[in-house]
């Protein structure tokens, strides 16, 4: 295999492989009804995996009602909603991706709007569009930023309920299709929350120190673990880092991240901030490419968990390199798929893997191949 990119080596992760390293994001829509998916998610998902990608993420699902971001968030809170995931999961598999799902609670920060509308809490505007608001919950009654709701503080009973939807939107996921299941620790929403010491004031279990304020993750992840085959691989989503000093820390994230593995987490997805404002604002860290990349390669070495990089890579020349270097073991890419929902199959060619269109689909690599015939660039003697 030394001729084929990095980016283009299979991975195994417990009893799936992936026909290469790069992973769709999860990537908010804010397109669902009531939770549920519809032709919008099965398109928009679905030409990922006709371009090639490897993984290919849902957007962040809630496991319970009050646990969406907006009114537009997916949820798995309902049987009625599996429907809709299946469509998804069954067509990427069909075309060569593996589906993904990523599980979550946007605790104090659900009860938002949409991004067109916003992106700050409900006002009247969303109500005369017949989007009420509820009130969101957190580890303490501390609110995201000023002019925000106070969150209220989730009880132990509710901590326990909250595990146990996290399970129940395990077992849906599967029965849906999904082949990996990750769980949204980052970019403040709830159970980043209760890691990050600027959100979390509790002084009981689920509190004060770092062991304390991992409580959940933890609880989490093992329940979710034992819900999950062992064939099927648990991602986690952390922010690597808040940002301000006295939050949550890389080295926070270091000795979470043992302890994740530990208790089964296959792949760490090294994000960043988000504990107050955008869920995407990048704190103290300076956007530029690959600026979160130093995080993934850090918990992969200094844990020996698998890793995701993910954060402006946009170039494959640029991914193939991080993958070489041993800084991360996937590839997400987010907003560049917008861009270009093909970016897997043209970065193939880009890297001289795939120059014949031999992995494009069967309904279009016929045509271009007819097409580069014709092409003023195209050399006879060269072709074979």
């Amino acid at each position: 295999m030394t001729d084929i990119p990095n980016l283009f080596r299979p991975l195994e992760l417990r009893g799936i492989e992936t026909r290469n390293r790069v992973v769709i994001s999860p990537m908010c829509q804010y397109s669902a009804h009531e939770g549920h998916l519809d032709d919008w998610h099965l398109v928009h998902l679905g030409r990922f995996a006709i371009g090639g990608a490897g993984i290919i993420f849902t957007e962040a699902t809630a496991v319970q009602k009050s646990g969406r971001i907006t009114h537009g968030c997916p949820g798995l809170w309902a049987d009625s909603q599996i429907p809709g995931h299946s469509r998804v999961a069954q067509f990427a598999l069909r075309n060569g991706a593996i589906p993904a799902i990523q599980l979550g609670h946007a605790g104090r920060k659900s009860s938002m709007q949409r991004p067109w509308f916003g992106n700050g809490p409900l006002d009247q505007s969303d109500f005369n569009r017949g989007d009420m608001p509820w009130r969101p919950v957190g580890p303490s009654g501390i609110p995201v930023a000023d002019g925000w709701p106070v969150p209220r503080e989730l009880s132990v009973a509710d901590i326990c309920q909250l595990v146990d939807d996290f399970v129940a939107a395990t077992k849906r996921a599967l029965q849906a299709g999904y082949k990996i299941i990750e769980i949204h620790g980052a970019h403040g929403y709830l159970v980043h929350s209760f890691l990050s010491p600027l959100s979390n004031r509790r002084t009981d279990s689920y509190g004060g120190d770092l062991r304390g304020r991992m409580r959940l993750a933890t609880e989490i992840v093992e329940a979710v673990r034992a819900t999950l085959p062992d064939d099927i691989p648990l991602f986690f989503r952390t922010s690597a880092v808040d940002g301000p000093l006295d939050g949550w820390t890389l080295e926070d994230t270091v000795v979470l991240a043992a302890r994740l593995r530990e208790i089964g987490v296959d792949v760490m997805d090294c994000s960043s901030s988000g504990i107050s404002g955008a869920a995407t604002a990048s704190g103290n860290s300076k956007r530029q490419p690959g600026f979160q990349v130093p995080y993934a390669e850090r918990v992969r070495k200094e844990t020996g968990i698998k890793t995701m990089a993910v954060g402006l890579i946009t170039h494959p020349v640029q991914a193939e390199k991080i993958l070489k270097r041993g800084q991360a073991d996937l590839i997400a890419i987010a907003r560049e798929a917008l861009v270009d929902p093909m970016w897997a199959l043209h970065a193939a060619r880009e890297l001289g893997y795939d120059t014949d269109f031999a992995s494009w689909p069967k309904q279009s690599g016929w045509w271009l191949v007819a097409r580069q015939k014709t092409s003023e660039l195209y050399d006879p003697d060269s072709a074979g």
